[in-house]
């Protein structure tokens, strides 16, 4: 992985940036010694190296158990209960694998993620039509979105197999010891992995909570430790900027917010990595918004979005910097043919790899961009495998815890997520909120 910064420093200012990464090498001791704020959520910092080898040899078995009796997966979680997994997934995943034939792993669908009735009745209306088996995921068992979608697809299962069959097609994650969730593996004996305590939903995905889904979907979750791990290595090992792109990112980012840049955009090239973009989002956004500080995450998907979001970037407010994550090289080869006729003018570019478009392009954007008052961070790997997500994967956590103790937030909390959840128990009349509820209903007159 290469972090490139030269299009971003005139805009941040040297003296700025120089300065973040000396209050970020003191920071750097307070994370990995785990004295800062929020540290008893640090189980991240070293989970990579701290993996045990027997639970990666049961997760591949129970991928193995679902892929021989399933033809999709349903993932049921929010948030950082689904998204590293479908990041990871989507990243590495056939872009048209519902039509593939000959698969050997079960497609990976999603529910619980949102409240849309129609989203759900369709997903049982596939439900009906396949085998499959369910990945439940949440510490408590009772938050309102994956909670409602895992009652509704257990019945459905229990329906579709009996009880007998039901239990052994879910695979819960959850709570070493307490939660509705929990309980409820125990009373049924399903297949039950642990979110370890001190590991926030944001940053879980090379827990179970991510890793069970990956494993089942087909991919080598011990490929992906080894790259997260090689990146720990590195940003554990040095609080100096040269020597660890975690600390060099966190510098120019912060800078860049100091100096009035106050969104980022994460760019990608490949829409595999949307999904990504998500993931991350949800990490900073979570970590960082806090106190009313905070740098606004917000990502695009180009060149797509070059059609539509293109101009304002180009021409609107100058507020916004942007990270390119740069893929070098795909895993698979097409050439741009030669026609005869030329009908369309392009047979300047017969023989020629999409690629090699697709990289001219984000280097017209780049420069453009720049040209235009929006500074450029470039991060870039030579390929899309397991170990370089894991080694991304890594490098975006610790940045953001990073980023979180420069901003002067606690990174590893996320206490204004309760007031929506708080307002919406009221209105739908969760025993204990009737008063709340009836102020609310006041106000929404």
């Amino acid at each position: 992985m290469k972090t490139d910064i030269r299009n971003a420093i005139s805009f941040a200012g040297e003296e700025r940036i120089t300065e973040n990464e000396k209050k970020l090498a003191i920071l750097h001791k307070t994370l990995i010694e785990g004295t800062g704020k929020g540290n008893d959520f640090l189980g991240w910092v070293r989970l990579p190296s701290g993996t045990d080898p027997d639970l990666l040899k049961r997760i591949k078995s129970d991928a193995a158990k679902i892929a021989a009796q399933s033809q999709l997966l349903v993932v049921v979680g929010i948030g950082g209960s689904y998204l590293g997994a479908r990041a990871v997934i989507d990243c590495l995943g056939h872009p048209f694998l519902p039509l593939l034939t000959g698969r050997k792993n079960p497609v990976v669908i999603y529910a619980g993620e949102n409240l849309d009735e129609d989203y759900h009745a369709g997903l049982m209306e596939i439900l009906d039509q396949h085998d499959y088996s369910v990945a439940v995921i949440s510490k408590s068992g009772t938050t309102t979105e994956p909670a409602v979608a895992f009652r509704i697809i257990k019945a459905h299962l229990e329906k579709k197999y009996g009880r007998k069959e039901a239990a052994t097609r879910i695979f819960a994650v959850t709570d070493s010891r307490r939660g509705a969730l929990k309980n409820l593996a125990d009373k049924e004996g399903y297949s039950t992995y642990v979110i370890p305590d001190d590991v926030g939903g944001r940053y879980s995905i090379l827990t179970p909570v991510g890793l069970l889904p990956i494993a089942a979907a087909g991919f080598d979750i011990e490929k992906l430790i080894a790259g997260a791990r090689r990146m720990m290595d590195q940003c554990l090992a040095s609080a100096d900027a040269e020597k660890n792109p975690a600390i060099r990112y966190a510098a120019i980012r912060n800078a860049l917010y100091q100096s009035g840049k106050s969104v980022e955009i994460l760019v990608n090239y490949l829409p595999g990595l949307n999904y990504f973009t998500e993931w991350w989002k949800q990490l900073y956004g979570e970590s960082e918004g806090k106190e009313h500080k905070g740098i606004f995450p917000a990502g695009v998907g180009f060149t797509t979005d070059l059609h539509s979001m293109g101009q304002y970037i180009q021409e609107g407010t100058r507020l916004m910097f942007e990270t390119v994550l740069s893929v070098e090289n795909p895993a698979k080869e097409l050439h741009i043919p030669f026609l005869e006729e030329n009908p369309d003018g392009l047979n300047f570019l017969s023989g020629k790899r999409y690629t090699e478009i697709n990289h001219m392009a984000e280097m017209g954007t780049l420069l453009a961009h720049v040209d235009g008052g929006v500074p450029n961070i470039r991060i870039s790997v030579t390929e899309l495998n397991e170990e370089t997500l894991g080694e991304l994967i890594y490098f975006f956590e610790f940045a953001c815890a990073l980023s979180g103790y420069l901003l002067g937030v606690n990174p590893f909390d996320q206490p204004g997520v309760e007031a929506y959840k708080k307002n919406m128990f009221a209105l739908i009349g969760k025993p204990g909120y009737e008063e709340q509820g009836k102020k609310l209903r006041e106000r929404l007159k």
